[in-house]
């Protein structure tokens, strides 16, 4: 019998506690080796700590027999930009089987985000390899991002993913038919309390302390630099009207520095002390440690683990304006910004956030619903199935409130309910008009 590899492949810290709760739980069959892969995927990956040199990865390397690195594996090209050519695929096989010493062993992967490098590249050098995909985030409840070529799609057995909204089955890789499977929440709590043990002691709390989330919108062209700093400001703002005197932030790792000093100012202005931690550590680490009284953010992971994993009370702040401003309506981000915005409160309501529980079953029924429409609207080539459950969602529960999760633009297109008015729904399907249209459209260009 041929000796057997499992290649573990991960960007981020999160994801690689992700892969050492599911090993704990029995969830992958034994291997002779484990190889821990391990990409910086940062825009400059020279001058950003990779996941083998963050705090806390000590504790989680004993699982695995070697750790590798995949940016020294490619130098000096890009993990994110770069896959294989076809006709070279045998060659870098050949070539990895030699670096890394496998020999003729059978190859198993488990990768995150197959549908784009690097993990697209590793399923596609080891072709035949059976593939599980693990999710490390609130995008794997929603459609595929690309359409995947059908000799990687197929090979893929499995989505582990922790089950961040109990209840809510994801829909990611579901065109091809792949099972999701939950990774256990007592083995995810006991890999992040590991993370936490040796870790400096965060400032120091009282009962009425809020941590604040902050993420770097303005990288991804969603927000500009100054929307950004209001968004962080806001939080400041509304943490501060609902009691708290002692604030947290968690900075984004790449954001820049100045940002943390206006909130400093902001919050002195309105009589708090707010601390800034420099240290880049997951914000689990920070909940286990610090144990806020509120979790305040936008749309991050973090602010569903802080709910459903510790039982800490979380609201959101900018939801909505992201919800108008995510382009193109494909955004992977629009199904992440729609969960916290349908389940958590927002910061300025008062009464909704002292009154906020885990959602119902029937509130997750309707999520569900919902991510079925808008995942229909996002990718209707990937998820043609999905058209009846879309229209269906649009007919019954469309409302100025529901309205914020779609794009009349997008409904049209895709001749939808919503749309138009019911008395000129038959425009977007009749081919005379939309004839008599394109032909509007060229002459007004002219």
């Amino acid at each position: 019998m041929p000796r057997t590899t499992r290649i573990f492949c991960a960007s981020t810290l999160y994801g690689a506690a992700t892969l050492a709760a599911a090993l704990d739980a029995g969830l992958f069959e034994p291997t002779d080796r484990r190889l821990l892969l391990i990409t910086n995927n940062a825009t400059n990956p020279e001058t950003t700590p990779a996941v083998d040199a963050m705090p806390g990865f000590a504790r989680l390397r004993e699982r695995f027999d070697e750790v590798l690195s995949w940016n020294e594996t490619i130098s000096p090209f890009h993990p994110s930009g770069w896959g294989p050519r076809a006709d070279d695929i045998p060659m870098w096989e050949r070539h990895l089987r030699l670096l890394w010493g496998l020999g003729d062993d059978e190859v198993r992967l488990a990768v995150e985000s197959v549908h784009v490098n690097p993990s697209l590249a590793l399923c596609q050098l080891f072709t035949g390899a059976p593939v599980d995909v693990y999710a490390d985030g609130l995008i794997s409840y929603g459609p595929t991002r690309e359409k995947i070529d059908p000799l990687v799609g197929t090979r893929v057995r499995r989505l582990l993913h922790p089950d961040l909204v109990p209840g809510l089955t994801p829909l990611l890789l579901t065109e091809f038919g792949v099972a999701p499977e939950v990774v256990p929440a007592e083995a995810f709590l006991k890999v992040l309390g590991e993370l936490a043990q040796g870790e400096c002691a965060p400032p120091s709390a009282d009962e009425r302390s809020a941590l604040l989330l902050g993420q770097y919108l303005a990288a991804l062209g969603v927000l500009t630099d100054a929307e950004e700093e209001e968004l962080h400001l806001k939080m400041v703002r509304g943490a501060v009207a609902l009691g708290h005197r002692r604030l947290v932030f968690k900075p984004h790792p790449v954001a820049p520095a100045r940002w943390s000093r206006l909130l400093e100012e902001e919050a002195d202005r309105l009589g708090a002390e707010l601390t800034v931690l420099d240290r880049p550590v997951l914000a689990e680490v920070v909940f286990q440690r610090m144990r806020p009284a509120l979790v305040v953010g936008c749309f991050s992971t973090a602010l569903l683990t802080a709910a459903g994993l510790y039982g800490i009370p979380v609201a959101r702040v900018g939801t909505d304006a992201l919800l108008a401003r995510l382009r193109p309506y494909q955004n992977s981000n629009r199904v992440p910004v729609t969960i916290v915005d349908a389940l958590l409160p927002d910061l300025a309501d008062r009464a909704a956030v002292d009154g906020w529980t885990m959602p119902t079953q029937e509130q997750v029924d309707i999520l569900a619903d919902l991510l079925k429409a808008v995942g229909y609207a996002m990718q209707p080539k990937i998820y043609p199935g999905l058209r009846p459950a879309a229209e269906s969602y649009l007919s019954r529960r469309l409302s100025a409130h529901t309205w914020r999760y779609f794009k009349r633009k997008r409904l049209t297109a895709l001749a939808l309910p919503g749309a138009v008015p019911a008395h000129l729904a038959f425009i977007p399907r009749n081919t005379t008009v939309r004839r008599i249209a394109r032909r509007a459209r060229a002459l007004s260009r002219r």
